[in-house]
């Protein structure tokens, strides 16, 4: 079964997580955004969601996870809970 490692944060609104994308294309580090805007508790690990397998997230976050280019930051994408950049290190 395919697997990748990601990470993501999750904000509210579409203009943060789109604020938010502006700064790590700017050099900041996605890790330290994660940890100090994220709603998700994989923030405290910097947005670290480990390894997950398709139909682990809720759709619209596993679609970026195994089908967008890896190590590019995607997103804003929206589901229930808000608003998620997610990047994605590799798949097997």
């Amino acid at each position: 079964m395919p697997k990748a490692m990601a990470r993501h944060i999750l904000v509210k609104t579409e203009a943060e997580a789109a604020q938010l994308k502006k700064r790590i294309a700017g050099g900041e580090a996605f890790d330290v955004l994660a940890r100090k805007h994220s709603l998700c508790p994989s923030g405290k690990k910097g947005g670290d969601l480990g390894e997950v397998r398709p139909d682990q997230m809720v759709r619209s976050i596993d679609q970026a996870i195994f089908k967008k280019p890896l190590r590019e930051v995607h997103g804003p994408i929206k589901s229930q809970f808000g608003y998620h950049l997610v990047q994605v290190f590799y798949r097997d």
